[in-house]
């Protein structure tokens, strides 16, 4: 087994890198039309790291110029699924080759730490490359019950030109559960990459190139959601987007989708998501440290984040004890040292949110139970301590609202039907979880929570089989599974009226 590169050797490597930076459109890496770029800043230290170029309206139309050409000539699609399978099994290959610098990027664009990135996010997009690449062959179509003299059948067909937009958390591991089932399903793809962490989506197209992939087929823009963004969603040639962030921004998008051709939409919008446990839970342990976890892991910005413990009342107290332990041997260090668990948060703006969400908290009567805030200031990067507030009544912004951040709200409830209501009293769907010895209990309540995720004992206990995605204001579409390759696909029906002998 190889050795984890030391803390220095980390950085001797990042100083080292060639940081991707350029467009990559119709085969090509390119500047941006206009010349424009952004700074990207490192959140583990608030220095730039690189300048990349900012994507407008010009350049999303160039990308999605190249990326229609590619579609309608058949480049792709028409290499059919043994030819598609080869390609996409090949990228896989050659993401794990590259494994260590993907790693690397992701870290130095999140603040998220390197081990996370190394043993956990990479090797998630890798495996989700491997998983379509396997399933694209997989889809079949059906044979409609016809009369003899007629035969009606259904096929699967690619949408055409999907514009993804992925979020800045799992940067990779986001776009590659869009970016592999659209191209599995035969469709050009044009993905704007949070401005934030640019860096694997820009390194992983060149590397599709070397895949063997044509092209056009897949082209990354890099820029602001305002610019960019919002050029992809109103494109009269795009035939679907695909969307993983904010709220208000899904809203942006739906519009702009209504405002132009009526593109189709699909939305995963972040959740406020509750972790349930009942007095007879199996496993204290096990279940304060899925509490911690649960709401702590990648910094508290993951949209599953259990953000909501709900605690039944005989074991709340001492329930939070032992929550409060696990989150006091967390400590914050720097993403580039093997040993951290838990980095920076992704930018300044994000670090100033969740601390007003902080303060907030405490102004309306929370009980501070971890008292965490802004660390390591002199580094200059952006780092905020595990949070954790008990006693939060439910009508307060940390009940109700998504943080992203490393901060916990827990609310004691003394009926089982007071815990559903408690759970299910959000504008959000995305996930929920249950710890209870009682099969009863937990069948009872998993019908009766509305999450488009729901674990019990056991919290983000699923993978890529699975379908990903939520209830309510949590969005619609499924990432992950066979459902996200009939995501990017349309059904035709075909009947062939044949001639008596």
């Amino acid at each position: 087994m190889v050795a984890s590169p030391t803390l220095s050797e980390n950085i001797d490597r990042a100083l080292s890198l060639a940081l991707p930076n350029l467009a990559v459109i119709d085969g090509e890496f390119r500047a941006a039309r206009s010349g424009a770029t952004f700074a990207n800043v490192g959140p583990r230290d608030g220095r730039v790291l690189n300048t990349i170029a900012a994507g407008s309206a010009a350049d999303i139309d160039a990308a999605v110029t190249a990326a229609r050409q590619a579609f309608d000539d058949r480049r792709w699609r028409g290499l059919g699924p043994r030819g598609m399978k080869k390609v996409l099994f090949r990228l896989a290959e050659l993401m794990e080759a590259d494994l260590e610098t993907l790693a690397l990027l992701e870290c130095l664009d999140t603040g998220k730490p390197i081990s996370d990135a190394r043993n956990v996010d990479i090797p998630l997009s890798i495996g989700t490359t491997r998983w379509y690449a396997e399933a694209l062959d997989k889809v079949y179509g059906e044979v409609g019950a016809s009369p003899a003299s007629r035969l009606s059948y259904a096929v699967h067909a690619p949408l055409g030109v999907i514009g993804a937009i992925t979020p800045w958390n799992f940067p990779l591991h986001m776009a590659m559960w869009k970016v592999a089932p659209a191209l599995a399903m035969g469709n050009s793809v044009v993905l704007k990459p949070a401005e934030n962490s640019s860096m694997t989506a820009l390194r992983m197209a060149e590397l599709a190139l070397q895949a063997g992939l044509p092209p056009g087929v897949l082209n990354v823009v890099p820029g602001l959601g305002t610019e960019a963004g919002e050029a992809l969603a109103r494109h009269l040639d795009v035939d679907m987007i695909a969307f993983t962030g904010s709220g208000p921004v899904g809203r942006a998008l739906m519009r702009a989708a209504a405002d132009s051709n009526l593109k189709r939409v699909s939305l995963e919008l972040g959740g406020k998501s509750p972790q349930i446990v009942f007095a007879d839970c199996p496993d204290l342990d096990a279940a304060a440290q899925a509490a911690c976890w649960g709401v702590f892991y990648n910094q508290g910005e993951v949209c599953t984040a259990a953000s909501r413990l709900l605690v039944e009342a005989p074991i709340a107290e001492a329930f939070l004890e032992k929550v409060v332990a696990v989150a006091k041997t967390i400590a914050v260090g720097d993403p580039l040292d093997p040993a951290t668990r838990f980095g920076a948060m992704v930018s300044e703006r994000q670090m100033a949110g969740v601390l007003d969400r902080i303060a907030d908290a405490k102004a309306c009567g929370a009980r501070v139970r971890l008292d965490g805030g802004r660390v390591r200031t002199e580094t200059g990067g952006f780092y905020i301590s595990p949070t954790i507030f008990d006693q939060v009544a439910p009508h307060t912004r940390l009940a109700k609202e998504e943080v992203f951040g490393p901060v916990l709200a827990s609310l004691s409830f003394e009926t089982e039907a007071e815990a559903l209501a408690l759970a299910n009293d959000t504008v959000y769907g995305l996930a929920a979880g249950l710890w209870t010895a009682s099969l009863d209990r937990a069948l009872r309540c998993v019908e009766q929570l509305q999450a488009g995720l729901v674990w019990v004992n056991g919290w983000d206990a699923c993978d890529i089989v699975m379908p990903f995605g939520g209830f309510k204001q949590s969005g619609f579409g499924r990432d992950r599974s066979l459902h996200a390759l009939h995501k990017y696909a349309d059904l035709k029906s075909v009947s062939i009226t044949t001639r008596p002998a």
